[in-house]
């Protein structure tokens, strides 16, 4: 420790006091307190953690309920097996996970339990997951005005149509003649209800 009045390099500040100046922390290290925490919240012990805990916990989902919906739902696996939530994790573990169209791939380094913040949960495990797809790659969905209400059959045909379903061919534009005949049958077959009614 600096003696008084002297700064870190041993000079005189004139002040009479000893300025210490605070360690700086690199922007890509995590506070010490953090990472304290993130192994306090690892299993004592030798105790095990849940899949479905560990994946809420390095924030690869939001929620635990979710994680294990995931894993009952065959989206989530270790080392290439499909899991149940209560499936244990250990320190070098591959951990697949299929969410919101998106696989992660992750090997676990650490073990923890408890939700921890962002930078310290990224240290928790190494990150493999593909790139995600360009957002070209990926088609919108039909959008319609809004308050246009439900799409009637032929707006979906022409949807499906649009889209590219199988059963719906894309070179084929609706038919006017085949729609007007349809109107037509329907409009005398209305007429008909009408007359039979006006005259019993």
């Amino acid at each position: 420790m600096a003696s008084k009045g002297t700064d870190d390099t041993g000079n005189d500040d004139g002040t009479g006091t000893s300025t210490t100046a605070p360690a700086a922390r690199p922007a890509d290290e995590p506070d010490s307190a953090a990472v304290a925490a993130a192994k306090a919240a690892g299993p004592s012990n030798g105790e095990s953690v849940r899949v479905d805990s560990w994946i809420w916990s390095v924030r690869l989902i939001k929620t635990r309920s979710m994680g294990a919906a995931a894993c009952k739902g065959g989206h989530v696996r270790v080392n290439g097996e499909r899991v149940k939530p209560a499936h244990s994790v250990h320190v070098g573990d591959e951990v697949r996970l299929r969410h919101e169209g998106h696989e992660r791939v992750v090997i676990v380094k650490q073990v923890i339990r408890k939700r921890v913040g962002a930078p310290v949960a990224v240290q928790c495990y190494v990150d493999n997951s593909p790139p995600p797809p360009p957002r070209e790659a990926v088609a919108p969905a039909g959008i319609r005005d809004r308050g246009t209400g439900r799409p009637t059959k032929r707006d979906r045909r022409d949807m499906e149509r649009l889209l590219g379903f199988p059963g719906t061919a894309p070179d084929t534009a609706p038919d006017p003649d085949k729609d007007g005949d349809r109107d037509r049958q329907r409009a005398s077959r209305r007429d008909a209800r009408r007359s039979t009614r006006r005259n019993p």
